[in-house]
């Protein structure tokens, strides 16, 4: 039986990370990250099954990075050349009005996402460095661009409009796109299989350094916090989520350049800007310690995602399921129970034990009490298998 393998690749501004999967069966043959590339400190990472091999080494460039990732591929394992390697996946956070699903990459394919780049200037131009570095090492196999926005391309109307004036957002394509459409859909999808109900109200958090919640009628997008680009909504790791608009003006009328606001709300803001942190580790390490930063920007940050959790239950007129997902959601259970403690009110109960003690043998992990009137549930996301999947059905 053939076993087809793609190469999924998420390349960031200084970061490339990499799987190698089997996406029938969802095996992972191999995975890894080059880090801090552009600087003479660079590190490649690369695991196979349970070994894990790492280097430093000055990584220039995306290409330097990549090229040292294949011969980690033929040094360690396992051989490309014996892998039936039948395509790439490239993630890319912004497809704007163009992409409402997947795309194999060619020249327009290619100029379109360079043309939303001002929509998510922190990812699309490093994911362009990482397509553009892939088909120059392998011309001959098929490049597929996986769209994170593509899952709300079905938003309804009343969702995905500002109360901006229709001719000017008609013409600058001003809308809600969202972001983390892949994680959401994965996530949701794997919900209502579990369930088996396609009909279950369901919120999907999405935690991580960037961190965005969907509100999701069975597998369908119903509402989500990002908008035009991904710096709306919830509080996140450098990026301020939800502000006022008129502080820009107010900024501006104060000396700072569009650039310098733009690098200020997404790099220097968010947990990092209101208490030095933005790895949630420390931030609770902090407040531990007595840091009042640090215990406003966690209250603050509990604050906004109440507000998103408690507006997305009346916009679905209830709630069944609450999940939580990447890297915070996954593994904070601190987060996690101090947020849902706020949500008795409207019947959750989570069960410390179970809260705790993950049971990483299972791919959905159960939180909440058995006589808890919503299901709160833990699942990992697996953006690289959906990416993976999705390529596959193109190719």
């Amino acid at each position: 039986m053939r076993h087809q393998t793609i190469f999924v690749i998420n390349s960031g501004s200084s970061s490339l990370k990499y799987q190698l999967i089997e996406p029938v069966s969802g095996d992972v043959l191999a995975k890894g990250q080059a880090e801090r590339i552009g600087t003479d400190r660079g590190e490649v990472t690369h695991e196979v099954h349970a070994d894990k091999f790492s280097e430093a080494l000055p990584l220039p460039t995306h290409k330097e990075a990549l090229t040292r990732i294949i011969e980690m591929f033929a040094t360690h394992g396992p051989d490309l050349q014996h892998v039936d390697l039948s395509g790439f996946g490239h993630r890319i956070v912004q497809g704007g009005w163009h992409f409402k699903g997947p795309a194999i990459v060619n020249d327009d394919v290619r100029a379109k996402i360079e043309e939303l780049c001002d929509l998510a200037p922190l990812h699309n131009p490093a994911h362009l460095i990482g397509i553009d570095t892939a088909m120059e090492l392998w011309p001959d196999l098929p490049h597929v661009a996986v769209f994170d926005t593509a899952y709300f391309t079905g938003l309804p109307e009343k969702a995905r409009s500002y109360a901006l004036n229709k001719q000017v957002a008609h013409d600058y394509h001003i809308r809600r796109y969202g972001a983390h459409g892949t994680s959401h859909e994965f996530v949701a999808n794997k919900v209502c299989d579990y369930l088996g109900d396609d009909t279950v109200k369901q919120i999907t958090l999405h935690l991580g350094n960037g961190a965005s919640a969907c509100a999701e009628l069975g597998r369908l997008p119903m509402d989500t916090s990002m908008g035009l680009t991904p710096l709306e909504g919830l509080v996140m790791g450098t990026r301020t989520g939800d502000i006022d608009p008129a502080v820009v003006f107010h900024l501006l009328r104060k000396g700072m350049s569009v650039d310098d606001i733009d690098t200020l709300f997404n790099k220097e803001s968010g947990m990092k800007g209101m208490c030095g942190d933005n790895d949630m580790r420390d931030v609770w390490k902090r407040r531990d310690e007595g840091d009042s930063d640090a215990l406003l920007a966690l209250q603050t940050y509990q604050q906004r995602l109440l507000k998103y959790i408690g507006a997305y239950t009346f916009e679905l007129g209830g709630l069944d399921v609450l999940t939580f997902t990447a890297g915070i959601g996954e593994n904070d259970d601190r987060t996690r129970r101090r947020l849902c403690e706020k949500l008795e009110f409207i019947g959750v109960k989570i069960d410390r034990e179970r809260n705790e003690n993950r049971d990483r043998s299972k791919a959905i992990w159960r939180i909440s009490s058995d006589d808890s009137k919503v299901l709160v549930l833990v699942v990992p996301t697996n953006e690289e298998l959906a990416i993976a999947r999705q390529v596959v059905r193109l190719i």
